[in-house]
């Protein structure tokens, strides 16, 4: 015993010894090069006139114009709302090691998050000291509050806006303890993370009618005067206000002997352009000028930092004036123009582009010039719009691309969807593909069953679910001869086997599915059937790719209810011929609402676009055919297809709530049922070389809905979601892109 204990004591004295001559001899980890000013105050970065510039220790030592390229982390994963912040340490480091490999250089976080996540970033960073992984800490505004009060000098939003600053201080530089909030984080920060910031991004976007407001109610206030910041003369009530905000961090950071550049939040909406192709005033009302705020005694200087997405405010598409810069298909890259015009009126300080992006939803919400729309992209074109996007942010010479963002956030939602999803407090727990906010990530948070189901017209892979997983069905109707139907979090996949292959240019093959009591009789496309003991809510078709669809029941359809006379009247009413045989409707969302003057500029038409079509495909990224839009696939007699949820007319999967046939509520609210579930309704088109030709043994066949039980499904709570993790094919373009962007600006001269 005594023995053993001599050769531990000994292999320890030897590795203090070669510890210590490691460190002699120069093998102990290098330290990142920090700049040390003469007043003993630390920097990494800082903004220099119209340059954001970095400190570095390589072949020539000094400040260096950089290229800032990073991504936009949230603080969720599926399954809960901002606050509950369930990320994990694993997983952290794994989304650092992928952004780093991306070739970003920075990860800008809107709030508050998690101590994990310092700690985290801190042993992260730890490893490669020589080129970390640097963060960009957003201080979150009291912005329900500015909004409802429209004031900002309301004393309680200005006292509880410091209060965050000073909590958002501590977190970085692992200095307070946080006491638990509803929606925020908190617990015990104890790793200083402050060697690894690069910004300040103080704020949300600011509500235009509250800056209004605010400068309009203190016209008389005095310009800000800080020790570290101050209002110019030219600056609103609201800028000097935030003068005073941007100083209060200043002193809070200088207390940790270090200074960084600060910028606080801004977008298209308050920025310093006139607009006149704008319809809507609100969106040209006021302005907030990063100018108007300038450093007094702030080494690490100050910067301009402005979300702009290409697809709003509606001026991208209407104003002419923007009209200025081809895009090579016949169009113009008004994008481009504006940030173009932008750089140009903001010549005095580094501008940086710290949002933008596009989703990569079925849905969408928003038209942009040159297809670059708010949604309706798979995961390629997402990818391309994007490079295209920071490829000119990065050419019109600004200091920095952070794209929105790294991963898909189920709670997220958008104007045109949210009167569908409900109750809204169960949003997070399933992922409607529709609600194009939800999936902006290049990191994929994909349902439950979309690593092991993959449509692609092969069943093989539904052998590998759990007992009790999926219902089948034998013979449910002529010439379908096998039925087969389960679900996750987004989808209800259905596969079929038929008596015959398929052939689109010969056959289609409708599925109806029926909820609840009410609905409609598609006659037209019964095509000669009859159906007995229900009708039905909606109503799938699949043929050829361009007629692929879900389609809605006329007197189910809420599109119908929300824009026709039931509720805003933007839809013209129709001419019903009732000598027509009842056809479904396709399935549609509203993209635009209808805008007349006095109320706008100009007039603006009503604008819907139909979101029912089926894209065929495989939705196995190893498949070449791989596309992320894909929903439907055919294999000889096999057709495979999955349905978002809210297509089939759901409202919330996950407690079996479907948008119901009440009236609307005030204010154009719809009201749900619980339902126990969906019954499914195949049969089999001939149309016989395109001629509409029944086959011998459908002619007069009779469908009836109770001769199938509905399918049913257990719902789930938060803690039940499943999902898997998966880099998009728009990753893997963005990694491409930033990799060719060196991070120091090539030809640079170091100060």
């Amino acid at each position: 015993m005594k023995r053993k204990k001599r050769w531990l004591l000994a292999g320890a004295a030897l590795l203090a010894l070669f510890g210590g001559a490691a460190a002699i001899l120069g093998f102990s980890r290098p330290e990142m090069a920090v700049y040390e000013s003469g007043s003993g105050i630390s920097m990494k970065f800082k903004a220099s006139g119209p340059r954001f510039v970095q400190y570095r220790e390589n072949e020539e030592p000094g400040w260096h114009d950089m290229f800032v390229k990073g991504v936009n982390l949230g603080a969720t994963v599926p399954g809960y709302f901002p606050g509950e912040l369930p990320a994990t340490e694993e997983d952290y480091l794994r989304w650092f090691q992928q952004i780093d490999e991306m070739g970003a250089n920075v990860i800008r976080v809107y709030t508050i998050h998690q101590p994990l996540f310092y700690s985290a970033l801190v042993k992260y960073n730890e490893e490669r000291p020589e080129d970390p992984l640097y963060f960009m800490q957003g201080i979150w505004s009291p912005e329900e509050q500015l909004i409802e009060e429209q004031d900002a000098y309301a004393e309680h939003i200005h006292q509880a806006f410091k209060q965050e600053i000073g909590k958002a201080v501590g977190a970085v530089y692992g200095d307070i303890t946080i006491e638990p909030s509803p929606g925020a984080a908190s617990g015990t920060y104890t790793d200083n993370a402050g060697p690894y910031l690069m910004a300040w991004h103080i704020g949300t976007e600011w509500d235009p009618a509250m800056v209004k407001n605010t400068n309009e109610k203190h016209s008389d206030v005095p310009l800000y005067q800080g020790d570290y910041f101050a209002a110019t003369e030219e600056a609103s009530p609201f800028e000097s206000w935030l003068a005073g905000i941007v100083d209060h961090t200043a002193a809070q950071e200088i207390k940790y002997g270090w200074q960084h550049p600060m910028a606080f939040t801004n977008w298209v909406t308050t920025d310093v352009l006139e607009h006149p192709g704008e319809p809507l005033f609100e969106e040209d009302m006021v302005s907030v000028d990063a100018r108007h705020v300038e450093p007094v005694n702030w080494e690490a200087g100050y910067f301009a930092a402005f979300h702009v997405y290409p697809y709003y405010p509606d001026f991208f598409r209407t104003d002419k004036t923007l009209q200025t810069i081809e895009d090579g298909e016949g169009g113009f890259n008004t994008y481009r123009a504006y940030l173009r015009r932008l750089k140009q009126e903001i010549k005095e300080l580094p501008v940086m582009i710290t949002e933008y992006g596009v989703p990569s939803s079925k849905g969408l919400s928003h038209h942009g010039p040159g297809g670059r729309d708010q949604g309706g992209h798979n995961e390629q074109e997402q990818g391309e719009i994007n490079v295209s996007l920071t490829r000119d942010i990065y050419e019109e010479g600004y200091a920095g691309a952070i794209l929105f963002m790294w991963q898909d956030e189920w709670f997220k939602k958008t104007w045109n969807t949210m009167p569908l999803e409900l109750p809204a407090d169960r949003r997070a727990y399933w992922l409607n593909v529709l609600t194009n906010e939800k999936m902006f990530g290049v990191l994929a948070m994909e349902p439950g069953k979309a690593s092991l189901l993959h449509v692609d017209g092969s069943l093989d892979d539904w052998d590998q679910l759990g007992e009790g997983e999926a219902v089948e069905w034998m013979s449910p109707s002529s010439g379908v001869q096998r039925m087969k139907v389960t679900h996750d979090e987004a989808y209800l996949y259905v596969g079929l086997e038929l008596d015959r292959s398929f052939d689109p240019l010969q056959h289609t093959l409708w599925i109806g599915a029926d909820t609840q009591a009410g609905g409609d009789i598609p006659v037209k496309e019964l095509d000669g059937r009859s159906l007995i003991g229900g009708k039905l809510e909606t109503l799938i078709q699949l043929a050829g790719d361009e007629d692929s669809q879900v389609k809605i029941a006329p007197s189910y359809n809420f599109h119908k209810r929300l824009y026709g006379k039931e509720g805003y009247w933007m839809l013209p009413e129709e001419d019903v011929k009732a000598k027509e045989p009842l056809s479904f409707d396709p399935w549609k969302l509203g993209i635009s609402l209808m805008m007349s003057p006095p109320d706008t500029r100009f007039a603006h038409p009503f604008v819907d676009e139909v979101v029912g079509d089926l894209k065929r495909g495989s939705s196995n990224p190893d498949n070449p055919d791989f596309d992320s839009l894909a929903a439907w696939q055919y294999k000889e007699q096999v057709l495979e297809l999955r349905i978002p949820w809210m297509l089939l007319g759901f409202a919330d999967p996950s407690s079996h709530q479907a948008i119901d046939y009440s009236p609307m509520e005030s204010r154009r609210a719809f009201r749900t049922s619980a339902v126990e579930g969906i019954t499914l309704i195949p049969w089999l088109q001939d149309r016989g070389a395109g001629k509409a030709a029944k086959p011998k043994d459908s002619s007069g066949e009779v469908l009836d809905v109770k001769s199938v039980s509905p399918y049913v499904w257990k719902g789930w709570e938060g803690v039940d979601v499943k999902y898997s993790e998966r880099l998009k094919q728009s990753y893997a373009a963005m990694q491409a892109y930033f990799t060719s962007v060196p991070d120091i600006y090539p030809n640079a001269n170091p100060e």
